[in-house]
């Protein structure tokens, strides 16, 4: 098991699992969607991709994308996307993966990750907070939506 930094050579790979992590959201498969998605944060390079290759199968992937604190004033990566493979699962890959993340966060001099996961999704709970991550008690999360999902 390896955990490498993405490039645009591992666009398909991690393309086919963010298809499915999407599916895993309930999302319609579009892997051409993912996979121009995908392009677009490489070429722009406004997200770092890690995945986990098991014999230069691609098993699972994370994704970070940059921001900053204002009252620190200091770089916070936004852990968006933590996948998996179904049979790739309980080896310890998730667990990889956030090691990764957070030693380049380390690297980039950030103050923090932050992330949210669903409220039912109590593996990933789990493994976050088995990794040290705590949940905020602070601040309450919101969002506005200004588009339609369906558009």
């Amino acid at each position: 098991m390896e955990i490498l930094k993405a490039t645009m050579e591992d666009l398909d790979g991690v393309s086919d699992l963010f298809n499915q992590y999407r599916m895993f959201y309930e999302q319609d498969s579009d892997l051409e969607g993912a996979k121009a998605f995908l392009k677009e944060r490489f070429e722009k390079e406004d997200s770092v991709i890690f995945v986990g290759k098991d014999d230069g199968k691609y098993v699972g992937f994370t994704q970070l994308y940059p921001t900053f604190s204002s009252v620190s004033m200091k770089r916070v990566w936004i852990l968006n996307d933590l996948f998996v493979e179904a049979q790739a699962r309980k080896q310890g890959i998730g667990e990889m993966l956030l090691r990764q993340a957070k030693a380049y966060a380390i690297g980039t001099g950030a103050k923090s990750i932050s992330l949210s996961t669903a409220l039912d999704n109590e593996s990933a709970k789990k493994l976050y907070e088995k990794n040290g991550y705590e949940r905020d008690v602070q601040f309450y999360q919101y969002e506005l939506l200004v588009m339609d999902e369906r558009s």
